[in-house]
């Protein structure tokens, strides 16, 4: 193998197809906004749980079925899931190193996280509705 002092291709040719360096701006945007927007949702489902503790199934059945708590709490689930699918992405990026089993992990992080999500939040719908 040729070192790369005595290689004919430049500096930039080098690095061409290695993947684009504009596109982890906004991956970091969503991350950023996606914990912001969990600060409240968090708040708001912990305080929640505290004020339930110890109610009937029923009680909790019933708080649920509020459309304003079916909202936030899908609001919950869905921003929460989607800051989980980004972090893992990241994780998975940065310590994965193999290409294929790296395409192999993320797969398996996006369908589970699509998966529960959805599972989430149809349990959320067959409660409030």
């Amino acid at each position: 193998m040729a070192s790369p002092r005595s290689s004919l291709r430049s500096p930039i040719g080098a690095v061409r197809g290695l993947g684009s360096a504009k596109d982890g701006t906004h991956h970091w945007w969503m991350q950023r906004v996606s914990a912001i927007a969990l600060v409240p949702l968090t708040i708001w489902f912990v305080a929640s749980l505290v004020v339930l503790a110890g109610s009937p199934y029923e009680v909790f059945t019933a708080w649920v079925a509020q459309p304003l708590v079916a909202v936030l709490l899908g609001l919950f689930v869905g921003v929460g899931f989607w800051h989980l699918k980004l972090g893992a992405q990241v994780v998975i990026e940065d310590y994965i190193h193999t290409e294929s089993t790296k395409i192999v992990v993320q797969l398996l992080v996006n369908f589970a996280t699509v998966a529960l999500a959805a599972a989430a939040l149809f349990s959320i719908l067959k409660i409030a509705i």
